[in-house]
């Protein structure tokens, strides 16, 4: 199984964007436990991060290309603002799980709004980096 792990803005700054919220882990470290919970379940991991919208989108359309079987995406703010990441989901049919650190609904009242919500297969939040980890259990069943 080939699984493609998206992060969006600032999530290259886990351990130092507002750890209180975020925790001390950094996005390498966030790299590493995935990585080993990919093995475990005997898949293959690969790492996209960008500040960009576009990019994030460029990667999910990639993602079709290279015949990945699943994603596990926390768009980040674009989670609140992007119908283009929707529709990139939407368009290439991967199953894709929404993955966030915090969660949102406890949060800013604008960050009760997932536009990717509805394209995936679940939804994740409020776990820490745990979440992920679920996320690759879900793709890998």
């Amino acid at each position: 199984m080939k699984i493609l792990v998206i992060n969006g803005p600032n999530l290259n700054f886990l351990g130092v964007r507002q750890p209180e919220i975020y925790g001390k882990a950094t996005y390498e470290d966030l790299k590493a436990m995935i990585s080993a919970e990919a093995d475990r379940l005997g898949a293959e991991v690969d790492f996209f991060q960008s500040n960009h919208e576009g990019a994030l989108v460029d990667a999910i359309q990639q993602a079709y290309f290279d015949k990945v079987d699943g994603i596990v995406i926390n768009p980040g703010a674009c989670t609140h603002t992007s119908v283009a990441l929707l529709d990139a989901v939407k368009a290439v049919s991967i199953p894709t799980v929404e993955v966030h650190i915090s969660n949102p609904d406890s949060r800013e009242e604008f960050r009760h709004v997932s536009y990717i919500r509805q394209a995936c297969i679940a939804t994740i939040k409020g776990h820490g980096l745990e979440g992920y980890l679920e996320a690759l259990r879900l793709l890998a069943k």
